[in-house]
C-alpha cells in the first residue's frame, strides 16, 4: 500500500531526526570524550588542575588573585593580570569591561554606588598601584598624580569655538584639587556629583601630562583580558615584580628571575601570540623553593 506523499515526507524528516540526535547527540559527544582520555590529553581535558600538598589549588588555565582578605597585594607573590570576569577570574562571568578607548569619562553620581570608573581611570589608578607597589614611575600619559583620567570639559562661548567660560577636571570630585589650576586662563573647577558635563555641552578634553611616552608598567599590569581569566601575564611585567618578591621572600633576584625564566611559555606553535609566565605555577613554586620570611 503506497502512503501519501505527506506521511512519507514526514517519517522521512523522523526517521532524519532519529539518524542525526544519535550520531551527534551520542555517538560524537562520547568519541570526544573517549578522545580526551588519551594520554597526554587527559590532563588537559580535566581543566589542567594544578595539586598542592595533595590539596587542588587551582588550574593553570585559569588566573587568580594574589591579595589579602582586604584585597590588598601579598608583596611576596607575583600579581596576575587584573580581570573583569565577576568579582575577578569568575569562569562563570568570563568577560571583558566592554568599555573602549573612548571611555574616558567617570560618571561621579551623588550615591557612590552608582558611580563607575572610565576605562582610563582604571588603567591609571592600576599603574599607580603598581608603580607604588614595585618602586618604579607608575606615571602613564593623560593620568593625573591621583591616578585618574586627566580629562577637562571645556566649555565655550560659541560651543565648540569661542573663547573659553568654564572649564571642569571631570573625573576629580569636589572636594580635590583640580590636576591643572587653569586651561587658557580660565581657572579648572572639580567636578560636582550627579553632573553631566558633557551632556550639558563640554567639550571633552584630554590632557596629556609629562609622564614618559613609555611607561614603566606594562600594558598587561593595567587592562584587562577579553576572558578576565588569563593565568600568564608577560615577562616584562614579570621583570617588574622580581625585586620586590625576592625581597619579601629574603632571597637572589637572580634565582628569582631563574624561576620566572622555568615557567615562562613560548609563542604558540612557535609564531602565535608572545611568551607568557604562569603565575600560579611560579607562585607555588616560590613557596617550594623560597618559603616566605
Amino acid at each position: 500500500m503506497r502512503l501519501p506523499n505527506w506521511l512519507s515526507q514526514h517519517l522521512a524528516a523522523l526517521r532524519a531526526v532519529l539518524v542525526f540526535t544519535v550520531l551527534l547527540g551520542l555517538v560524537y559527544p562520547l568519541a570526544l570524550v573517549a578522545v580526551g582520555k588519551l594520554p597526554g590529553l587527559n590532563h588537559k581535558t580535566d581543566g589542567s588542575l594544578i595539586t598542592s600538598g595533595g590539596t587542588t589549588v587551582g588550574s593553570a588555565l585559569i588566573g587568580q588573585s594574589f591579595t589579602d582578605a582586604d584585597g590588598n597585594p601579598v608583596a611576596r607573590y607575583f600579581q596576575s593580570r587584573p580581570s573583569a570576569a565577576g568579582d575577578g577570574y569568575d569562569p562563570t562571568s568570563t568577560s571583558a569591561s566592554n568599555l573602549g578607548p573612548e571611555s574616558v569619562v567617570d560618571t561621579i553620581a551623588t550615591d557612590p554606588e552608582e558611580s563607575s570608573e572610565s576605562l582610563l581611570t582604571q588603567v591609571c589608578g592600576r599603574s599607580k598601584a603598581v608603580g607604588e607597589l614595585d618602586g618604579v614611575d607608575g606615571r602613564r600619559p593623560f593620568c593625573t598624580d591621583d591616578g585618574v583620567g586627566a580629562v577637562l570639559a571645556v566649555f565655550r562661548a560659541d560651543g565648540l569655538t569661542g573663547t573659553v567660560t568654564r572649564v571642569v577636571s571631570v573625573n576629580q570630585a569636589a572636594p580635590a584639587t583640580p590636576f591643572v589650576p587653569t586651561y587658557e586662563g580660565v581657572t579648572v573647577e572639580p567636578a560636582q556629583p550627579g553632573e553631566d558635563y558633557v551632556a550639558a555641552g563640554g567639550v571633552v578634553t584630554p590632557i596629556r601630562g609629562d609622564a614618559p611616552a613609555d611607561p614603566a608598567v606594562p600594558a598587561d599590569a593595567v587592562t584587562a583580558s577579553a576572558s578576565g581569566l588569563d593565568p600568564q601575564i608577560s615577562p616584562a611585567y614579570a621583570e617588574l615584580q622580581v625585586n620586590r618578591v625576592a625581597r619579601e621572600r629574603g632571597a637572589d633576584p637572580a634565582a628569582v628571575r631563574e624561576l620566572v625564566k622555568e615557567h615562562t611559555d613560548g609563542r604558540g606553535l612557535g609564531f602565535m601570540g608572545e611568551p607568557g609566565v604562569n603565575v600560579l605555577e611560579l607562585n607555588l613554586a616560590l613557596d617550594k623553593q623560597f618559603a616566605a620570611r
